[in-house]
Protein backbone atom coordinates (compact mmCIF):
# COMPACT_ATOMS: atom_id res chain seq x y z
CA UNK A 1 0.00 0.00 0.00
CA UNK A 2 2.48 2.40 1.49
CA UNK A 3 5.32 1.04 -1.02
CA UNK A 4 6.49 4.16 -2.83
CA UNK A 5 6.44 7.75 -2.53
CA UNK A 6 7.72 10.67 -0.66
CA UNK A 7 3.38 10.09 10.45
CA UNK A 8 -14.13 13.32 34.31
CA UNK A 9 -14.75 13.09 37.02
CA UNK A 10 -17.65 11.21 35.03
CA UNK A 11 -16.67 14.33 32.15
CA UNK A 12 -17.19 13.43 28.58
CA UNK A 13 -14.65 16.11 27.47
CA UNK A 14 -15.75 16.88 23.67
CA UNK A 15 -16.89 12.98 22.00
CA UNK A 16 -12.60 12.41 22.89
CA UNK A 17 -13.49 9.27 24.79
CA UNK A 18 -17.11 7.77 25.11
CA UNK A 19 -16.57 4.69 24.53
CA UNK A 20 -13.77 3.98 27.64
CA UNK A 21 -16.04 6.15 29.89
CA UNK A 22 -19.26 4.55 29.30
CA UNK A 23 -17.75 1.04 29.24
CA UNK A 24 -15.66 1.36 32.18
CA UNK A 25 -17.42 1.54 35.83
CA UNK A 26 -14.32 3.02 37.18
CA UNK A 27 -14.68 6.47 34.99
CA UNK A 28 -18.21 6.72 37.64
CA UNK A 29 -18.42 9.85 39.49
CA UNK A 30 -17.79 9.19 42.96
CA UNK A 31 -19.17 11.44 45.67
CA UNK A 32 -16.47 10.57 47.98
CA UNK A 33 -12.94 12.35 48.00
CA UNK A 34 -10.74 9.63 47.94
CA UNK A 35 -11.53 7.95 44.71
CA UNK A 36 -12.30 4.51 46.57
CA UNK A 37 -15.30 2.97 45.93
CA UNK A 38 -16.53 -0.24 47.06
CA UNK A 39 -18.41 -3.11 45.30
CA UNK A 40 -19.67 -6.01 47.53
CA UNK A 41 -19.30 -9.97 45.69
CA UNK A 42 -20.88 -12.17 48.12
CA UNK A 43 -18.97 -11.55 51.57
CA UNK A 44 -16.00 -9.97 49.81
CA UNK A 45 -15.51 -6.46 48.92
CA UNK A 46 -13.18 -5.32 45.90
CA UNK A 47 -11.42 -1.52 46.20
CA UNK A 48 -12.03 0.41 43.04
CA UNK A 49 -9.38 3.15 42.93
CA UNK A 50 -9.38 4.82 40.15
CA UNK A 51 -6.84 2.16 37.69
CA UNK A 52 -4.56 5.04 36.16
CA UNK A 53 -0.76 4.77 35.96
CA UNK A 54 1.63 7.56 34.81
CA UNK A 55 4.48 6.76 32.56
CA UNK A 56 8.02 9.17 32.41
CA UNK A 57 11.41 8.47 29.96
CA UNK A 58 9.39 7.10 26.71
CA UNK A 59 11.03 7.30 23.53
CA UNK A 60 9.78 9.87 21.46
CA UNK A 61 9.03 8.16 18.87
CA UNK A 62 7.02 6.33 21.17
CA UNK A 63 3.07 5.17 20.34
CA UNK A 64 0.15 3.61 21.40
CA UNK A 65 1.43 0.26 20.05
CA UNK A 66 4.45 0.31 22.01
CA UNK A 67 2.39 0.88 25.23
CA UNK A 68 0.07 -2.15 24.47
CA UNK A 69 3.38 -4.02 23.86
CA UNK A 70 5.24 -2.89 27.50
CA UNK A 71 2.37 -3.87 29.22
CA UNK A 72 1.90 -6.97 27.25
CA UNK A 73 -1.04 -9.69 29.28
CA UNK A 74 -2.84 -6.92 30.67
CA UNK A 75 -5.98 -5.17 29.78
CA UNK A 76 -6.07 -1.66 28.44
CA UNK A 77 -8.70 0.70 28.51
CA UNK A 78 -6.92 4.16 27.28
CA UNK A 79 -3.86 5.35 26.30
CA UNK A 80 -3.12 9.02 26.58
CA UNK A 81 0.77 10.29 24.98
CA UNK A 82 1.07 13.82 27.43
CA UNK A 83 1.83 16.37 24.98
CA UNK A 84 3.82 19.76 25.83
CA UNK A 85 2.97 22.70 23.68
CA UNK A 86 2.01 20.09 20.76
CA UNK A 87 5.32 17.96 21.16
CA UNK A 88 5.13 15.13 23.32
CA UNK A 89 6.44 15.23 26.63
CA UNK A 90 8.01 11.38 27.08
CA UNK A 91 5.41 10.75 29.32
CA UNK A 92 1.52 8.92 29.03
CA UNK A 93 -1.14 7.89 30.93
CA UNK A 94 -2.70 4.18 31.02
CA UNK A 95 -5.87 3.22 32.29
CA UNK A 96 -6.75 -0.60 32.88
CA UNK A 97 -9.83 -2.08 32.87
CA UNK A 98 -9.39 -2.54 36.80
CA UNK A 99 -7.29 -1.54 40.27
CA UNK A 100 -5.12 -5.20 40.33
CA UNK A 101 -3.98 -4.47 36.37
CA UNK A 102 -2.88 -1.31 37.30
CA UNK A 103 -0.95 -2.77 40.49
CA UNK A 104 0.63 -5.49 38.30
CA UNK A 105 1.76 -2.74 35.77
CA UNK A 106 3.09 -0.85 38.65
CA UNK A 107 5.58 -4.09 38.63
CA UNK A 108 6.83 -3.25 35.05
CA UNK A 109 8.85 -0.06 36.22
CA UNK A 110 12.28 0.81 34.91
CA UNK A 111 12.01 -2.13 32.66
CA UNK A 112 13.01 -1.53 28.93
CA UNK A 113 11.60 0.41 25.90
CA UNK A 114 13.74 0.38 23.40
CA UNK A 115 17.14 0.93 24.67
CA UNK A 116 15.67 3.58 27.29
CA UNK A 117 14.07 2.20 30.96
CA UNK A 118 10.64 3.53 31.39
CA UNK A 119 9.09 4.66 35.05
CA UNK A 120 5.99 3.20 36.08
CA UNK A 121 4.07 5.14 39.27
CA UNK A 122 1.09 5.69 40.56
CA UNK A 123 -1.05 9.05 39.53
CA UNK A 124 -4.23 10.44 40.69
CA UNK A 125 -7.67 10.19 38.37
CA UNK A 126 -7.32 14.06 38.14
CA UNK A 127 -4.05 14.15 37.05
CA UNK A 128 -5.40 11.66 33.90
CA UNK A 129 -8.21 13.77 33.96
CA UNK A 130 -6.33 17.36 33.05
CA UNK A 131 -4.17 15.62 30.79
CA UNK A 132 -7.25 14.72 29.06
CA UNK A 133 -8.86 18.45 29.33
CA UNK A 134 -5.32 20.02 28.49
CA UNK A 135 -4.91 17.78 25.06
CA UNK A 136 -8.08 19.05 24.04
CA UNK A 137 -8.00 22.84 25.14
CA UNK A 138 -5.12 22.44 22.94
CA UNK A 139 -6.65 20.80 20.00
CA UNK A 140 -9.14 23.78 20.65
CA UNK A 141 -12.49 21.53 21.61
CA UNK A 142 -15.03 22.84 23.68
CA UNK A 143 -17.61 20.94 25.08
CA UNK A 144 -20.68 22.69 26.71
CA UNK A 145 -20.51 19.94 29.02
CA UNK A 146 -17.28 20.59 30.49
CA UNK A 147 -17.36 22.91 33.38
CA UNK A 148 -14.38 24.74 32.99
CA UNK A 149 -12.86 27.96 31.15
CA UNK A 150 -13.23 27.88 27.58
CA UNK A 151 -9.85 26.53 25.68
CA UNK A 152 -7.61 28.74 23.85
CA UNK A 153 -8.02 30.27 20.31
CA UNK A 154 -7.82 27.67 17.55
CA UNK A 155 -6.30 29.76 15.10
CA UNK A 156 -2.63 28.87 16.35
CA UNK A 157 -3.18 25.32 16.20
CA UNK A 158 -4.57 25.61 12.69
CA UNK A 159 -2.10 27.66 11.63
CA UNK A 160 0.71 25.70 12.71
CA UNK A 161 -0.86 22.64 11.33
CA UNK A 162 -1.35 24.40 7.52
CA UNK A 163 2.01 26.01 7.47
CA UNK A 164 3.41 21.91 8.11
CA UNK A 165 4.66 19.65 5.37
CA UNK A 166 2.53 17.12 3.48
CA UNK A 167 3.09 14.15 1.42
CA UNK A 168 0.09 12.20 0.24
CA UNK A 169 -0.09 10.65 3.59
CA UNK A 170 -2.69 11.80 6.28
CA UNK A 171 -2.87 10.37 9.65
CA UNK A 172 -6.04 9.88 11.47
CA UNK A 173 -6.68 9.98 15.06
CA UNK A 174 -10.03 9.17 17.07
CA UNK A 175 -11.99 7.04 15.18
CA UNK A 176 -14.13 4.50 16.71
CA UNK A 177 -12.86 1.09 17.15
CA UNK A 178 -15.71 0.09 14.81
CA UNK A 179 -14.43 1.85 11.60
CA UNK A 180 -14.31 0.25 8.81
CA UNK A 181 -12.36 1.10 5.19
CA UNK A 182 -15.45 2.39 3.71
CA UNK A 183 -16.34 4.42 6.61
CA UNK A 184 -13.47 5.94 6.37
CA UNK A 185 -13.98 6.62 2.01
CA UNK A 186 -17.22 7.52 2.64
CA UNK A 187 -15.73 10.15 5.17
CA UNK A 188 -13.49 11.74 2.79
CA UNK A 189 -16.27 12.04 0.25
CA UNK A 190 -15.44 13.37 -3.15
CA UNK A 191 -11.82 12.60 -2.78
CA UNK A 192 -11.61 9.17 -4.51
CA UNK A 193 -9.87 7.49 -1.89
CA UNK A 194 -9.21 3.55 -2.67
CA UNK A 195 -9.31 0.73 -0.08
CA UNK A 196 -5.53 -0.44 -0.66
CA UNK A 197 -5.05 3.19 -0.22
CA UNK A 198 -6.28 2.40 3.92
CA UNK A 199 -4.49 0.89 6.47
CA UNK A 200 -6.61 0.99 10.01
CA UNK A 201 -3.64 0.14 12.29
CA UNK A 202 -4.13 -2.69 14.72
CA UNK A 203 -2.85 -3.73 18.10
CA UNK A 204 -1.15 -6.90 18.35
CA UNK A 205 -4.14 -8.41 19.75
CA UNK A 206 -5.23 -7.36 16.52
CA UNK A 207 -7.84 -5.13 17.87
CA UNK A 208 -7.94 -1.77 16.02
CA UNK A 209 -6.04 1.66 17.93
CA UNK A 210 -8.11 4.23 16.60
CA UNK A 211 -5.76 5.56 14.32
CA UNK A 212 -5.26 5.37 10.73
CA UNK A 213 -3.13 6.30 7.68
CA UNK A 214 -4.78 7.02 3.94
CA UNK A 215 -2.61 7.81 0.98
CA UNK A 216 -3.97 10.52 -1.26
CA UNK A 217 -3.23 10.90 -5.20
CA UNK A 218 -0.82 13.69 -4.23
CA UNK A 219 0.50 16.00 -1.47
CA UNK A 220 -1.35 19.05 -2.36
CA UNK A 221 -5.07 16.39 -2.45
CA UNK A 222 -3.82 15.58 1.33
CA UNK A 223 -3.69 19.03 2.33
CA UNK A 224 -6.99 20.04 0.73
CA UNK A 225 -8.20 16.63 2.72
CA UNK A 226 -7.44 18.55 6.03
CA UNK A 227 -11.04 20.24 5.56
CA UNK A 228 -12.15 16.97 7.75
CA UNK A 229 -10.33 17.70 10.12
CA UNK A 230 -12.76 17.63 13.43
CA UNK A 231 -15.34 15.98 11.79
CA UNK A 232 -17.74 13.24 12.82
CA UNK A 233 -17.25 9.63 11.89
CA UNK A 234 -20.36 8.23 14.05
CA UNK A 235 -20.33 9.76 17.51
CA UNK A 236 -16.55 10.70 17.69
CA UNK A 237 -14.58 13.78 15.99
CA UNK A 238 -11.87 12.44 14.02
CA UNK A 239 -8.12 14.51 13.95
CA UNK A 240 -6.41 14.42 10.92
CA UNK A 241 -2.25 15.17 10.92
CA UNK A 242 0.33 15.18 8.09
CA UNK A 243 2.18 12.10 7.73
CA UNK A 244 4.65 10.61 5.96
CA UNK A 245 4.86 6.98 3.89
CA UNK A 246 7.49 5.82 6.86
CA UNK A 247 5.62 6.47 9.46
CA UNK A 248 2.70 5.02 7.28
CA UNK A 249 5.10 1.67 7.07
CA UNK A 250 6.13 1.69 10.41
CA UNK A 251 2.37 1.16 11.51
CA UNK A 252 1.36 -1.08 8.87
CA UNK A 253 4.61 -2.98 9.80
CA UNK A 254 3.50 -3.12 14.04
CA UNK A 255 0.12 -4.45 12.74
CA UNK A 256 1.40 -7.61 11.29
CA UNK A 257 3.48 -8.14 14.38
Amino acid sequence: MFGSGGVSDGYEIGSKRPRMMESNPYFAVSSGSTGYQSHGYGSRFVSSAFPVVRLRGLPFNCTDIDIFKFFTGLDIVDVLLANKNGRFSGEAFVVFAGPMQAEIALQRDRQNMGRRYVEVFRCKKQDYYHAVAGEVNYEGIYDNDFQGSPPPSRSKKFHDKDQMEYTEILKLRGLPYSATKSAIVKFFGDFKLADDKIHIACRPDGKATGEAYVEFASAEEAKKAMCKDKKMIGSRYVELFPSTPDEARRAESRSRQ
